[in-house]
């Protein structure tokens, strides 16, 4: 048993999450926990919404709210629809949390203390119309890189280029929208990456090989053009708060860390949260500190890598402390809608509390799974969503349960019938179980998520071919014995289905074991040798129907949605 750790980018705190955020993080990151917890290993599944920086003050801001309190609501309204999508955190935290207050300033003292922040005197723009100095976010323009005219002072979701907010062109203040804006002289810390910049690269060299190309390509370019040293304080409200007993007079100012700087140093904090739950059980530091025995994986969205593969590295290795860093980052690209963004802002798209008051999260978490964007960006559509949930979930798996079980009672009653000895359609479909099963496996290992899913409905579709081969509605006639054969045959693989199929159908998979009396609470997964002797399920066994697994979207639902969400991207 090996011990993971496994963490999931943290979905800011402005506003209900769009699908593009689900598969771009959490859900793969809960598929991988959910299989490694199957396989028998330790795992410690961590998340936690990112509260601070300036869009939870704006979001707080024109909601009316203390930013506090509106926190506080968008914390709760998140971990419901998580737990909706049945994701199976050990812990949600919240970055405004205690402890990630109290690691934040002493990852902050720590680097102070080793000559890696230093405080110089910078010019910052200023807004008079607004009364204050403006943090990145809360300066909008256009990118000089690519002309995305809704730039951010910070990053460019457009490119993802990282950008300083003097960047921009014709910039302005996203509180007032004036474009009154001057440059003023202030103080900040800054994180010295330039020291850094070797270190960074060596941990690199002996850490990435394993990594999507994605993930360390973009680590690389990074570091091609040069770690630059970067400001790691804001004129913020809300913040963790720059300690006073290191640098005083930045305290007095009210300065608070920045968001890019806290908001990853939280997945430490958060596992302490969940070890303050229970500290005679817990220990949070084995995790984290001389965690050795521990394989740590990321997931995360592609413009979250540079932080996660650069800066946040170089925080851990300037503390000169032995914290855990990452063994593997898993990247993805963008889901789009209709070939367009996603946009919590602009409300562009389907989103997750939208997505569970239309049908039941394995809908959602099997379509997103098996078009997940891991090699290039994949778009959403509702015709391709209504195909897949038809072809795969109603037909292969759900279909194929419904058939076996209803035809069996019907013939044999509620007991799962014995039947004869297992003869050459059994052997073939027993070669090609096996064979399904370990690319089933190996792609889950290897968090191709894609290919897992192809596995999966192959792995279905073997059922149904098998049970098109025997007939047993056919064999009933002339067979009795055949027939139950046949049936007990494709009962065993209801219950494999049911183990296997967890990972991505967490709802189903637990209906589907439910049905037969003789379910074992315990059993985790099944091996090549259990699958292919058709055993798991004995003559005898109790079973019940379960209601329907997945129930087709009709061509009017179909024309409903369209109409609802939209069927074309925004213009951009």
């Amino acid at each position: 048993m090996t011990r993971h750790l496994v963490t999931s980018a943290l979905p800011y705190i402005n506003g209900i999450k769009h699908l593009g955020n689900m598969v771009g993080s959490m859900l793969p990151a809960d598929v991988h926990a959910r299989y490694l917890r199957q396989r028998g290993h330790e795992v410690l599944f961590i998340c936690a919404t990112d509260e601070h920086g300036t869009p939870a003050e704006l979001a707080a801001a024109e909601a009316g709210l203390p930013v506090a309190e509106f926190c506080a609501q968008q914390h709760q309204v998140q971990a419901e629809i998580y737990r909706g999508f049945g994701l199976s955190f050990d812990h949600f935290g919240r970055s405004s949390s205690p402890q990630n207050r109290d690691i934040t300033q002493h990852f902050a003292r720590k680097l102070h203390e080793h000559g890696f922040i230093e405080q110089h005197a910078v010019r910052q723009v200023y807004s008079a119309a607004d009364g204050r100095f403006l943090p990145d976010r809360y300066i909008v323009g256009t990118c000089p890189y690519c002309g995305y005219q809704r730039a951010r002072g910070d990053q460019c979701e457009n490119c993802t280029r990282v950008l300083d907010p003097t960047d921009l062109i014709e910039p302005r203040s996203a509180i007032s929208g004036s474009t009154e804006l001057e440059v003023r002289e202030t103080k900040h810390l800054f994180l010295t990456q330039s020291k850094l910049t070797d270190e960074v690269e060596r941990w690199l060299d002996d850490n990435s090989a394993s990594w999507p190309t994605l993930s360390s390509s973009i680590a690389r370019k990074w570091l091609t053009e040069g770690l630059h040293d970067r400001s790691i304080t804001r004129d913020l409200d809300w913040g963790v708060a720059v300690p006073g007993d290191t640098w005083p007079e930045l305290a007095e100012e009210g300065k608070v860390f920045y968001v890019w700087f806290d908001a990853p140093i939280e997945y430490i904090g958060a596992t302490k949260e969940w070890a303050d739950e229970a500290p005679e059980q817990r220990d949070w530091k084995s995790w984290w500190y001389e965690a050795d025995d521990v394989t740590y994986t990321e997931f995360m969205a592609k413009d979250n890598v540079p932080f996660h593969t650069v800066m946040f590295p170089a925080t851990l290795l300037g503390t000169r402390e032995p914290w855990k860093k990452v063994d593997h980052v898993q990247s993805f690209n963008w889901l789009t809608y209709y070939g367009g963004k996603f946009s919590t802002s602009e409300q562009r798209g389907i989103f997750t509390d939208q997505a569970l008051e239309l049908m039941g999260a394995d809908y959602w978490r099997y379509f997103l799974i098996a078009n997940a964007p891991e090699s290039d960006d994949a778009s959403f559509s509702w015709e391709l969503f209504a195909s897949v949930v038809n072809k795969d979930l109603a037909d292969t798996l759900g279909n194929f349960v419904n058939r076996v079980l209803s035809f069996s009672r019907k013939r044999f009653g509620e007991q799962v019938p014995a039947g004869g000895e297992p003869g050459e359609p059994e052997r073939r479909l027993a070669d090609e179980v096996a064979r399904l099963l370990g690319d089933y496996q190996d792609n889950l290992e290897a968090n191709q998520f894609r290919k897992a899913a192809q596995a999966l409905r192959a792995l279905w579709s073997a059922g149904n071919s098998y049970l098109e081969e025997k007939a047993p509605w056919i064999e009933i006639r002339t067979d009795q014995e055949a027939a139950a054969l046949t049936l007990r045959t494709a009962m065993n693989l209801i219950y494999l289905y049911a183990v296997v199929s967890e990972p991505l159908i967490p709802g189903a998979a637990q209906s589907m074991r439910e049905a037969f009396a003789a379910d074992d609470p315990a059993r985790r997964w099944v091996t090549t040798d259990e699958a292919t002797s058709f055993g798991l399920v004995e003559a005898g066994t109790g079973f019940t129907i379960p209601p329907v697994l997945f129930k087709k979207i009709t061509d009017d639902e179909l024309a409903d949605y369209r109409t609802r969400f939209g069927a074309e991207p925004a213009e951009s």
